[in-house]
């Protein structure tokens, strides 16, 4: 039988974002911009490119900048509209979300990642559901969840975005225990999350991007701390894949992952991100070159 259409998306950004400071001291660090687009932006086009209508945002106390990014904005409307800007008008406008489409809710007490998707179990109710982690911004020819949501047609069951990484950062990851290997697909005996380097059973890491069955919330029901004293969702998805569960499969997606959670992962993506526009590449590849140039010659 083939798996009920996926229409909904948890987005946890109830952290704090202290490896931001002092910038997240006054803004989320989901409005922290990578060109010229918030993080959160990049998370929410992919979702809404892979067929989600429903947008559940999990926050904390201060993130009402986050909330009203994506409220229309009348006055700056009417102002670019008098100027002639159209395109920016479009833009902006791009940014706005309908009535309804959103919904928000407090997760009072910073209790990990799983305890963050329980938070959103109402609106979740009976249906498989999608979590993106705006950290994790992903350059891909086809957005990395709409890649995911056609292999989950294959599967159904739980899928998690994974990618190989050297054995000796698996401690900084979920990683998967591979029961068999399909190529694109894996699936998965079970899941570890952060294991010691000489303990990982595989190198395939979990990435910020789910497919998950309601199932998963009966098992964060349970509310278990587990690495770091926190739920953590992967345990409630390693749940499914043993005998009686729904499944996991990780799911290998064509692209280039960036950590924009740390400073040098945020770095790297915004060269990246700015070469790949047409409008910028050749003043910005022309600095970065002469850049370059000028430390080779100050060694």
């Amino acid at each position: 039988m083939k798996p009920k259409k996926v229409t909904k998306a948890v987005f946890p950004v109830a952290g704090l974002g202290t490896r931001f400071l002092p910038a997240t001291k006054s803004i989320p660090k989901e409005i922290m911009t990578l060109v010229d687009r918030p993080l959160i932006q990049y998370a929410i086009d992919e979702a809404r490119a892979a067929g989600i209508k429903e947008f559940i945002f999990v926050t904390s106390r201060g993130k009402s900048a986050l909330e009203d990014y994506f409220d229309s904005a009348p006055e700056l409307e009417s102002a670019l509209k008098k100027s002639g800007k159209e395109q920016l008008l479009e833009i902006l406008k791009s940014t706005n979300m309908d009535s309804g489409a959103i919904a928000y809710l407090r997760q009072n007490r910073p209790l990990g990642l799983g305890h963050a998707v329980w938070c959103a179990r109402r609106l979740i109710g009976d249906e498989p559901f999608a979590v993106l982690l705006p950290d994790d911004v992903i350059a891909a020819e086809q957005p990395c969840l709409a890649q995911m949501v056609e292999a989950y047609e294959q599967t159904g069951g739980n899928m998690v975005a994974a990618m190989e990484v050297p054995p000796a950062k698996a401690s900084a990851y979920g990683v998967l225990d591979i029961a068999e290997d399909m190529g694109a697909i894996v699936q998965a005996r079970g899941m570890v999350e952060k294991p010691k380097a000489e303990e990982a059973p595989s190198n395939l890491a979990v990435i910020g991007r789910y497919i998950l069955s309601p199932k998963v919330l009966t098992n964060l029901n349970r509310l278990k701390q587990g690495a770091g004293g926190e739920i953590q969702l992967t345990d409630a998805i390693a749940e499914e894949a043993g005998e009686g569960g729904s499944g996991v499969y990780g799911f290998r997606f064509r692209g280039m992952r960036y950590d924009c959670g740390s400073k040098a992962g945020f770095l790297q993506a915004t060269v990246a991100f700015g070469l790949s526009r047409p409008d910028l590449r050749d003043e910005f590849s022309s600095y970065l070159h002469d850049m370059m140039a000028q430390l080779k010659a100050a060694q």
